[in-house]
């Protein structure tokens, strides 16, 4: 065939592909009527994700899985801006790691809020101000935020997604590495960075901020100040890279989550966060974990936190695989149940990748 023989072949394709795209767009919209009328959640990480998977698994090429998932998972953003326009909240001021990693769970055809404050993000979920909202739990380097932790213990919002997010830190500012006197981050940045301001700004004063995104501002307004922020902080706030992944450890990930006020569907990938607390014995906490090994299920991590309501008295936050619906998990669950004192399921979702 010539050059032109397939192109006209390709057009015929691509308006099929349009056809197709609006006759899926009217079944999302008959879909929306009925979610609306059954005041069912319109946003589903599970079944996005089995979606997801199975288009995959399909897949006989030429196109490559990845250029795939970018394809579907655009459908399946606009889709759901169809049904309806979400507000999300996340913790702020925009171009933080929290906002990049809304956006990569959500894409930009939702409404992202920011807030100053992980407790304002569960406030304006709970109280029905928001639809999701998106907080750090976790970095790879230095550990949980334990904030977001403690909020869980008196909310009653669940884990709906979680977002895993490699993170690049920036030195951004004015002028040349020579004449940054101060620096501002937030404390998590400050300790992922350690090694290199020791080595390349010593004795420079570091001044912790709320986030990222609020060092940038405030570089932005001084000559001789930096800021330990992303690049996309950089662009948003008129500032230029000093120095460019900073960061002292490769392969630095945080962990977000997405909470909102129901439980996610199976996704055939997923992990359950629980919080429970014990009666306070010798082997307690073994026994507590004799059911999960029983059924042979994975545990991926154990957190303990202070109750803040008697000395001494602590809850466990634990993760492992598998959804609170699968049978195992169900019956893990009521035998750990009953040694406890209390147990929450904090949420089931998709295993972030």
């Amino acid at each position: 065939m010539d050059l032109n023989s397939l192109r006209r072949q390709i057009d015929d394709i691509d308006s099929k592909l349009v056809e197709l795209l609006n006759e899926r767009a009217g079944k999302v919209l008959e879909i929306a009527k009925i979610k609306k009328r059954d005041k069912v959640d319109y946003y589903s990480s599970g079944r996005e994700r089995r979606i997801m998977g199975r288009l995959i698994k399909e897949n006989k090429g030429p196109l490559s899985k990845e250029a795939l998932s970018e394809i579907i998972q655009l459908i399946l953003r606009s889709s759901l801006s169809l049904e309806k326009r979400l507000r999300v909240v996340y913790f702020g001021p925009p171009a933080t790691f929290t906002h990049l990693a809304a956006i990569e769970n959500f894409g930009k055809e939702v409404d992202l809020v920011p807030a100053k404050s992980i407790s304002e993000i569960f406030a304006a979920v709970g109280k029905k101000q928001a639809d999701f909202g998106v907080v750090p739990v976790e970095n790879s380097t230095e550990g949980v935020v334990s904030h977001t932790l403690d909020m869980f213990l008196d909310s009653d919002l669940k884990i709906c997604a979680e977002i895993i997010l490699e993170i690049f830190h920036h030195l951004l500012g004015k002028g040349s590495l020579k004449e940054v006197k101060k620096v501002y981050s937030h404390s998590q940045s400050f300790a992922q960075c350690r090694n290199w301001l020791e080595k390349n700004l010593p004795g420079v004063r570091l001044i912790e901020t709320q986030s990222t995104a609020k060092a940038a501002q405030l570089a932005a307004k001084e000559a001789e100040a930096g800021a330990i922020a992303s690049e996309a902080a950089a662009s948003l706030y008129g500032l230029k890279i000093i120095a460019s992944h900073i960061e002292d450890l490769s392969n630095n990930y945080t962990r977000f989550l997405v909470i909102g006020r129901g439980y996610s569907e199976r996704s055939g990938q997923d992990k359950t966060s629980i919080l429970f607390s014990i009666k306070d014995r010798v082997g307690a906490l073994y026994d507590m974990l004799s059911p999960f090994r029983k059924y042979k299920i994975n545990l991926t991590k154990i957190e303990s936190r202070p109750t803040r309501r008697r000395a001494w008295e602590y809850v466990f936050f634990l993760d492992f695989l598998g959804h609170k619906d699968d049978e195992k998990v169900r019956k893990a669950l009521t035998e750990l149940e009953e040694e406890c004192f209390f147990l929450k399921i904090l949420g089931s979702y998709p295993k972030g990748e």
